[in-house]
């Protein structure tokens, strides 16, 4: 039985996830979820109470958190590309680079889309700025601390560039990265030219238009050149 992943295609988070199943070349199902449906919201929270996207379902086996679905498919389900290394001093690495890019990354970044999504008399002006300074402090540590290597935890494609991609993504249109960050720019170039990763920006295409900030949207992002 192939494996499920419930998702949306503008989702960050869902992209994490596709970018490694993608990657793996590991056969799924691709089953999308309205949120703002009550019903189907409610049918979903069955599954997992909490009604976050994405969730991963084995057979009778539901898996929530886009680390711990990567992990399992990288073990159970491997394909062509490994995504977490056996050696553990570099799994600890990957561990690190992945935390630090959904933690660091891609939460200010979804706080910052969340007050948009408020109306703008509703919106707090001081978690705006917060979000955006957060941005900045995890700009200046991935610029410091990333290696010469091609990805985040050396020379591998790995689970952490697959929260790389879409943290980033997101987060350069809420702060573009800073001119003398050169390592961040050239690292988020090599990101996009991975196959798996245009692959999810063009399946997004279609939904962007229901994003807060379409308007900052890069248009290279919206249509091939």
């Amino acid at each position: 039985m192939a494996l499920t992943l419930h998702y949306h295609p503008l989702s960050s988070y869902c992209w994490k996830v596709l970018i490694a199943l993608y990657e793996n070349g590991t056969p799924f199902e691709a089953r999308l979820v309205n949120l703002g449906d009550p019903a189907e919201r409610a049918a979903y929270a069955e599954l997992w109470p909490t009604a976050k996207i994405p969730l991963l379902v084995d057979g009778g086996r539901v898996l929530p958190e886009t680390s711990l679905q990567i992990e399992y498919v990288d073990r159970l389900h491997p394909g062509r590309q490994k995504l977490l290394p056996e050696d553990f001093e570099a799994q600890l690495n990957v561990r690190l680079w992945d935390r630090l890019f959904d933690n660091y990354v891609m939460r200010p970044m979804q706080g910052y889309v969340a007050q948009w999504l408020r109306p703008e008399a509703q919106r707090d002006a001081a978690a705006l700025a917060s979000t955006v300074e957060d941005l900045g402090m995890a700009y200046d540590l991935i610029e410091s601390r990333m290696g010469d290597g091609p990805w985040a935890a050396g020379p591998g494609f790995t689970m952490a560039d697959c929260a790389a991609a879409p943290a980033l993504f997101y987060a350069a249109i809420v702060r573009p990265f800073p001119p003398g960050h050169a390592r961040l720019h050239a690292y988020f170039e090599r990101l996009l030219e991975r196959p798996s990763v245009w692959r999810c920006i063009v399946e997004a295409r279609p939904v962007f238009q229901y994003y807060p900030l379409r308007h900052a949207l890069p248009a290279r992002f919206l249509a091939d050149a």
